[in-house]
């Protein structure tokens, strides 16, 4: 029978004659499980690491497959030139388990770096010795860390000039320097048991700084400890080859980064790297958590320079004919040069600007043949696997997409009226151009585009309508429109903070000319975005702008806008909230949780000036015990909920927003539980009358409840869901709720089941104070049950937490500004309702205050009554009739949570 859902991962490494561009994410990539990537940079003779992903049936299957790798001849589906395979080796086998892939090593191989496969959607599961790497995958085109054998690293300086030759694997220098130290190394390191190979891995400046890579089969902790056992012996043999600098040589058993192009690092490590051959400029990676990142390039085609010092030479005496050529060469480079490199970017977008500042200047008209190669060119950097290296040029040029856009919009309208009407619809950008004519005096003007953003068939509508009430007067000569998906990733969010474009940016130009309607379509990226933002792109302030600006409808799917000027418009958004719930919200918010601070604060104190008194009796004692952890978790989560609002996720380092959010989430659970204890012990008193618990086991359940059962939740949920960056919601310093992993659950889910249970304990309440009182009439008994089950409700509801049962309605309906508005009155202001309805409304409290500040009033009215006085049974409640002891003992626990 056969085995569904076995792979067999292969490596193996094929050598190619030719160069390329290194950039972020080089590779190509190709179905049925084969994936290559490029390894040297740069070289003339280029490395690739070809991944080939392979089923089989049974063990049998998987030896052979095996043998096939001695077998294996270089691919010729993509590369050119002479090939060779220089090494390959079999290293991860997965299974398809329930749903998801578990993949473990081969023998002699193991996980490195830790995070397996692909660090976001997988995780390393420990039992025991052995270790497997559970996925929520189907294939492995993401994944980057497959199983390798152990590594540890070294490095060391030779007091020597450094030379951009040590950076070039083809120079004689390079191979000068790589040669003697890896037979050196080799030669020492080669009786360590279970030592493979070393290799050079980078040169740095600073002197000569030398990276190596020392690959073996035992453990890392062996390998590393038999390393520097013969450091001194490594140290002697190098010394005959070149001047080593004193202490200079170090070995280490992990590394933060590490790759075949910028070689190892650590923590904050910068490495510069010159452009591959036919490029110029540098390439800078820092070292940070995830890896090497890009930040500094400026690699640019030579050709692209060489067009660049051409258009310079001939702009004192430009032509029509000669700025056409300009851009035909362009395209022409474009095409047979494809990299789109963040200095090629910047350059294109360069020439482009000033084949736009010459032609405006000079007045020329753009041919049919010329718009074409221009949105030919807009096309190709405007792909979306381009937006990381715009990415990185936004870095150093934080006003180039704007350019771009501009630029685009200024060479749109230098097309003659008789070219038109023209339509050029690519996969990134869309073009339209008409001449205007006394039609659009009847049926107005409208412009609507269908584009698919990637890995997807729905489309993405966008539409402009021009009403024909516009084209009375003396009309334009031309409209254009144009659309792109692309721009809105790369044109700056500065001004509304957690919202992003989401939908396509629509640029609409008719020169000289002005209007005062103009109405906008744009469908959804992510439909579940809310709060929309009309915008347009102010090209003044290079931000976007809302003025003239208007939302008219939104439903799931669309966004409807209305304006009152042209330009380039598009919407911004933010997840999950309705448009008019954020100011009334956010107000209610502030002062109910500044009030609210403030009254948990007094209820502090009076609990701390008045607790001799007040814990008189168990009963008493426990039920203030429980309230003082209810005033002081949510006195403590309010205050952490206002700092974790007020921090600024663009300045603020990720850790202040992520300790902000875990102790707002450990203090808000730790106050439902406490009322949980609280809603156990009222029920407890009711319902079991003469059992009899003692003070320290109560105490001991309600601080593990308290407390443990919140921080084991609290711990478990960061830990499981912070290792794949799920834990607080992109942009702003809360529980995450987008993501798979909707860290926000383990809130809600015992928050709201505790407001059940509490909701229960209440009812019973309800229930045991709805009892004729005996020699009573019977509407007078109403009266008074109706009013102490009101008054009782009063003090109940704060303190066992029954208002955030609100909170079903936001999740149900949470674009209904009621449910928003009713959550967070009753809610912000928890501390305020607990200070009137269970403090002030206590009446042993209350005396005991009133003694307090009033002690004259107090020596004129001397009170009466004691403490069980405070909380005697009603009159009319008689000892002697049936079960009298036990009606007594319920209306005694009863009254300490009513007040007279």
């Amino acid at each position: 029978m056969r085995v569904q859902g076995l792979w067999f991962i292969f490596f193996f490494w094929v050598t190619e004659g030719g160069d390329s561009f290194l950039r972020r994410n080089d590779g190509i990539r190709t179905r049925r499980g084969l994936t290559v990537n490029k390894k040297k940079h740069p070289d003339p003779v280029q490395e690739y690491e070809l991944l080939l992903q392979v089923a089989y049936r049974d063990s049998k299957e998987k030896r052979e497959l095996r043998n096939v790798l001695d077998l294996l001849k270089p691919p010729s589906l993509w590369l050119h030139g002479p090939m060779k395979i220089i090494r390959a080796k079999a290293t991860t086998y997965c299974s398809n388990q329930n749903g998801f892939l578990r993949c473990a090593c081969e023998d002699g191989y193991s996980w490195f770096p830790p995070p397996c496969l692909d660090p976001h959607k997988c995780y390393l599961h420990k039992a025991g010795s052995l270790q497997s790497c559970d996925c929520h995958l189907s294939n492995f085109t993401q994944s980057v860390n497959f199983c390798e054998r152990t590594k540890v690293w070294g490095t060391f300086k030779i007091n020597e000039r450094f030379t951009k030759d040590l950076l070039n694997s083809s120079s004689a220098v390079y191979s000068k320097y790589t040669t003697g130290i890896e037979i050196q190394l080799k030669e020492t390191y080669k009786r360590i048991e279970g030592f493979e190979s070393v290799r050079v891995t980078q040169f740095r400046d600073g002197s000569i700084t030398v990276g190596y890579e020392v690959v073996g089969s035992s453990s890392t902790s062996e390998l590393l400890s038999a390393i520097e056992q013969v450091a001194e012996k490594a140290k002697e043999g190098l010394q005959t080859l070149f001047p080593l600098e004193d202490d200079s040589f170090r070995v280490f058993r992990e590394v933060q980064c590490n790759s075949i192009v910028f070689g190892f690092g650590f923590k904050n490590d910068e490495y510069t790297l010159p452009c591959s051959s036919g490029y110029t400029g540098n390439i800078t990676a820092k070292c940070q958590p995830s890896g090497w990142q890009v930040v500094r390039e400026t690699c640019v085609l030579a050709q692209l320079e060489e067009l660049k010092k051409n258009f310079s030479v001939i702009a004192s005496n430009a032509t029509e004919a000669a700025v056409s050529s300009v851009v035909r060469n362009l395209s022409v480079i474009i095409q047979q040069n494809p990299s789109a490199t963040a200095g090629n970017l910047g350059s294109v977008v360069s020439i482009l600007g000033n084949v736009s500042s010459l032609s405006l200047a000079s007045h020329f008209r753009v041919s049919n043949s010329t718009m074409e190669d221009v949105i030919s060119i807009a096309d190709h950097i405007l792909n979306s696997t381009s937006v990381t290296n715009w990415t990185v040029l936004l870095q150093e040029e934080n006003h180039v997409s704007s350019q771009l856009l501009k630029t685009l919009e200024n060479i749109s309208v230098l097309v003659p009226p008789a070219a038109l009407p023209l339509n050029f619809s690519r996969e990134f950008i869309n073009w339209k151009g008409i001449p205007v004519s006394e039609s659009q005096r009847k049926t107005g003007y409208s412009y609507q585009t269908d584009m698919f953003p990637p890995n997807t068939s729905i489309p993405i509508r966008g539409r402009v309508l021009i009403g024909s009430d516009q084209f009375q007067g003396s009309l334009p000569e031309t409209i254009i429109s144009m659309a792109s998906l692309t721009l809105g990733n790369i044109l700056p969010i500065t001004k509304i903070g957690n919202a992003q474009v989401n939908g396509p940016v629509i640029s609409t130009v008719i020169q000289n000319y002005s209007l005062n309607d103009v109405v906008l379509s744009f469908s959804k990226i992510e439909s579940n975005m809310r709060q929309p933002h009309c915008v347009f792109w102010d090209f003044s302030h290079l931000q976007w702008n809302d003025a003239g600006c208007h939302l008219v409808n939104e439903t799931p799917e669309m966004v409807t806008c209305q304006c009152t000027h042209l330009t380039s418009f598009s919407m911004l958004m933010s997840p999950f909230v309705p448009p008019a719930v954020i100011p009334v919200v956010k107000w209610i918010t502030f002062l109910g949780l500044g009030i609210s601070i403030g009254s948990l604060m007094l209820c502090l104190i009076i609990e701390a000036l008045f607790w001799k008194e007040v814990k008189k009796n168990q009963t008493s004692h426990t039920r203030h015990i429980c309230m003082v952890n209810i005033d002081l978790c949510l006195l403590i989560a309010d205050v952490w909920f206002i700092v974790a609002t007020t921090v600024d996720t663009t300045v603020n380092p990720s850790g202040v927003c992520i300790a902000a959010v875990f102790l707002t989430y450990f203090f808000y659970l730790s106050l439902f539980f406490w009322m949980l204890m609280l809603g156990i012990l009222l029920a407890y008193r009711i319902i079991l009358v003469f059992h009899h618990v003692t003070m320290t086991l109560m105490m001991a359940v309600g601080f593990c409840l308290g407390y443990g059962c919140p921080l084991i939740i609290s711990v478990i949920t960061i830990v499981v869901t912070q290792s794949r960056n799920g834990y607080k919601k992109k942009g702003t310093c809360w529980l995450n709720w987008s993501d798979g992993s909707k860290p926000l659950l383990p809130l809600a889910v015992p928050a709201l089941t505790i407001v059940a249970v509490n909701l229960v304990v209440v009812l019973l309440v309800l229930t045991k104070l709805w009892r004729p009182a005996v020699g009573e009439r019977l509407s007078q008994d109403h009266k008074a049950t109706i009013v102490r089950m009101g008054k009782s409700l009063l003090i109940l509801t704060p303190l066992l937490g029954l208002t955030w049962g609100f909170g079903i309605g936001i999740m149900v309906d949470s674009q209904s500004l009621a449910w928003h508005v009713i959550f967070a009155l009753l809610n912000a202001f928890q501390g305020f309702f607990i200070l009137c309805f269970g403090i002030l409304l206590d009446r042993k409290l209350r005396h005991l205050l009133f003694n307090k500040l009033s002690p004259l009033s107090c020596l004129k009215q001397p009170s009466k009554q004691n403490s069980s006085e405070l909380f005697a049974i009603p009159k009319s409640v008689s000892p002697l009739q049936h079960k009298g002891n036990t009606l007594g003992e319920e209306k005694f626990i009863t009254k300490e949570y009513q007040p007279k």
